[in-house]
């Protein structure tokens, strides 16, 4: 009888808190770690993996994506789990919300998460967990039975829903929330919703420091004035209007106010969504100042991280908050190498060809807002954060063990003994150009079209279970959907 199931030999391993990497073999038993050391016994493994040598990462905990939002989220469940494996990424955290897009039902949870959780099931080739929105009054009320019954433990507010289109343009705002009438979208519903998650954090002390609200801040007043004022003039176009359009003290302005909200209703866990300027950053940055008891994490992506409003592919490149100049892309390098970021994620949200651009095509206000990014994100990171002097350990830190310890993902984040073996091998010594034909994604482009990459991922395992030999994701699904209130 074998030790190990898997023994993955000759492999640099990169954990959070070494200073480098070192060349270990890892056994792993039942899906999870069971030694890591040099020079183990290949006749103790039933199966035998030589690693040439690669980078082993722990496999990326991506906090940040959004399946089914332009999809339906069976088929994007499948797919875009391949694109997740491509660039290293065995966990992908997704938002769901009800309303337009994602199921398009309106609702509450207690009927519209069980469907989620059953189109999804059984078809994503890495593991997955839910951020959920409380949109209307009656999600507040729901908030302890989605920790208890489900291990939902993360929740999120989108501070321009409110009196700002989705994708640029005002609309009618209840009906595409589809939230009972009468009911408002607006800053004191995020009171409302802080005073909630407070309130379940207080129900369930054991899960405190886990159970958390994002925030997606930019002003909705600020964004649509800049918006008319943008487009009245047209002396911009593509990308550079987008930023334009929604400036960077919209984000500063809209930090200042969640903070504030926070320290009224004494919840201490706020994460802030992917700031994508110095302005945004400097302001999370006071806010931290100001209210020291409270909790704040900041994410950037790695979009905003590798491309700008020049250098991306086009207007593919449309997300909010919106790709910046490039000395903004500069700024959050800057905070990243010194230490004032907590993780790095993908935001992937596919949107297809079709459905990505307006008529005529290269109007940036008639196209959708969103593009995927999963298979670029452990690879991007090592390229550009290698050119940067950003140790290969901080890495580890800001694409795993953050944010799995943040959200809860009690088994993830590290290679260590007695974590899921969730690992990715990583050639450092490569260079490839990114092409969109080549991602698992079923997004016919992407804003990165053309980069040249100097790292690519090899292999992925989820649990132990081989899914990307060779750079092709291989077998049928084995993610499971990950319950975090459970230890």
């Amino acid at each position: 009888m074998t030790s190990f199931d898997l023994l993955l030999r000759n492999v640099r391993v990169v954990r959070h808190d070494r200073p480098e990497p070192e060349l270990l073999d890892v056994g792993v038993k039942d899906g999870r770690i069971a030694r890591i050391a040099p020079a183990i016994e290949a006749g103790e493994a039933a199966t035998v993996v030589d690693g040439g040598g690669r980078l082993a990462f722990p496999g990326v905990v991506d906090a940040h994506q959004h399946w089914g939002i332009y999809n339906p989220l069976g088929e994007d469940t499948a797919t875009e789990s391949r694109a997740c494996a491509q660039g290293g990424v065995t966990s992908a955290i997704t938002y769901m919300r009800t309303g337009q897009y994602y199921l398009n039902k309106g609702g509450e949870y207690a009927d519209f998460f069980p469907e989620v959780l059953e189109t999804s099931a059984g078809r994503s080739y890495v593991d997955y967990a839910f951020h959920l929105a409380p949109m209307m009054r009656r999600h507040i009320d729901e908030i302890p039975a989605l920790v208890r019954d489900h291990g939902v433990t993360s929740f999120k507010v989108f501070m321009f829903y409110g009196s700002h289109g989705l994708h640029g343009r005002s609309a009618d705002q209840n009906s595409f929330l589809m939230i009972p009438e009468g009911e408002r979208y607006d800053y004191a519903h995020f009171e409302f919703v802080m005073r909630g998650v407070q309130a379940a954090r207080e129900q369930f002390p054991e899960l405190a420091d886990q159970i958390s609200l994002s925030l997606h801040c930019e002003t909705a007043e600020i964004m649509t004035a800049y918006t008319k004022l943008v487009e009245e003039a047209g002396e911009l176009s593509g990308l550079e209007a987008y930023h334009a359009s929604r400036p960077p003290h919209s984000e500063g302005l809209a930090v200042s106010i969640a903070a504030y909200l926070a320290h009224e209703t004494g919840l201490p866990t706020i994460n802030l969504l992917h700031l994508t300027s110095r302005k945004a950053v400097d302001a999370a940055l006071r806010m931290a100042r100001a209210f020291p008891h409270i909790d704040f994490r900041r994410e950037v992506t790695v979009g905003h991280l590798l491309a700008d409003i020049h250098t991306a592919h086009g207007i593919g490149g449309k997300v909010n908050p919106p790709l910046r100049p490039r000395e903004d892309v500069d700024a959050l390098w800057e905070y990243l190498l010194d230490g004032k970021i907590d993780w790095v994620v993908s935001d992937h949200a596919c949107c297809r060809d079709e459905q990505k651009f307006g008529e005529p095509r290269d109007d940036v206000f008639l196209a959708k807002s969103g593009f995927g990014g999963a298979e670029y994100l452990l690879p991007g990171m090592v390229t550009e954060g290698t050119k940067r002097g950003l140790p290969l350990r901080r890495i580890a830190e800001l694409t795993a063990y953050n944010p799995a310890r943040r959200f809860g993902l009690h088994d993830k984040g590290a290679i260590e003994v007695g974590y899921d073996a969730d690992i990715a091998l990583v050639d450092p010594g490569v260079t490839w150009t990114v092409r969109a034909e080549d991602s698992e994604s079923t997004q016919e482009y992407t804003p990165f079209e053309g980069f040249e990459l100097t790292a690519k991922v090899t292999d992925t395992f989820l649990r132990g279970e081989h899914v990307l030999v060779d750079g092709k994701v291989v077998g049928d699904p084995q993610g499971r959907y990950v319950h975090r209130a459970r230890r």
